[in-house]
């Protein structure tokens, strides 16, 4: 039965997934869920707030509100079948650190894309992780003032050259539309359109007719943001060749 008590609050708008939280929360109350730090259940909560100096964004807080009782019990079964989950799959018990939203800041020496000192050495220009549609959450840093490139998934296998002539400076987002939820991806498609200052899209999908799909999401998805924002579509070939060299010597 809810009792006022003091309680975790996380500011989503302030979150950036780092993860940093989740380990410091003995209960497990805390995870990493759509490149968020989410409070999963309020009864493995205990409202000490020992993760509230491990946010570097300022995004946890106790508040006093209308919450069940922490349950000890049910927070020490949480953890132990985390604990075998973990063992299990090989990903620590605290919260997978792929789903860390972060920036990757890299090196003058890794800007160059060419001729190495032990022959042709390209340098990877990814920016941004993570890169899984499900994955990147719906407000990130990186976002803002963004050059987006919407790839499906096998692009960057079947075409060489995929990081120097699409990433360079560019935000990036994966997914496929035949094998993944399309119905989620258009609605957090939309959300990242409309919460962020998108500047263009570009996006990138093979020649086969169920790739084609990532256009249309985009397209619903960019309708459904209400925003005006420049797309750009690319088609690969299955021998890795760009259909329209023309249009990729054009892009920005």
């Amino acid at each position: 039965m809810p009792v006022p008590r003091k309680i975790v609050k996380i500011d989503e708008e302030k979150c950036n997934g780092c993860g940093q939280c989740v380990p410091a929360c003995a209960e497990g109350a805390i995870q990493v869920i759509d490149g968020k730090a989410r409070l999963i259940s309020d009864i493995y909560c205990d409202g000490l707030g020992a993760c509230l100096g491990e946010c570097p964004q300022g995004a946890i807080s106790i508040e006093e509100r209308e919450a069940p009782e922490f349950d000890e019990e049910a927070a020490r079964a949480h953890v132990k079948r985390q604990q075998r989950t973990s063992d299990a799959v090989g990903c620590p018990a605290a919260g997978c650190p792929g789903a860390a939203s972060q920036k990757i800041q890299r090196p003058a020496s890794e800007a160059s894309y060419g001729e190495g000192a032990g022959g042709f050495a390209p340098s990877s220009r990814l920016g941004n992780w993570p890169v899984q549609l499900s994955l990147v959450p719906v407000k990130a840093p990186y976002f803002e003032g963004a050059e987006l490139v919407i790839s499906a998934d096998c692009v960057p296998f079947a075409h060489a050259d995929f990081h120097r002539k699409f990433l360079g400076e560019k935000v990036l987002i994966i997914g496929c539309p035949k094998l993944d939820d399309a119905g989620e991806y258009r609605r957090k498609l939309a959300e990242i359109l409309r919460r962020n200052d998108i500047k263009s899209v570009q996006v990138v999908h093979m020649e086969v007719p169920c790739c084609f799909g990532l256009r249309h999401l985009v397209n619903l998805a960019l309708a459904d943001s209400g925003k005006d924002i420049p797309v750009k579509p690319i088609e690969i070939g299955i021998r890795g060749n760009v259909k329209d060299e023309d249009a990729v010597r054009a892009l920005p």
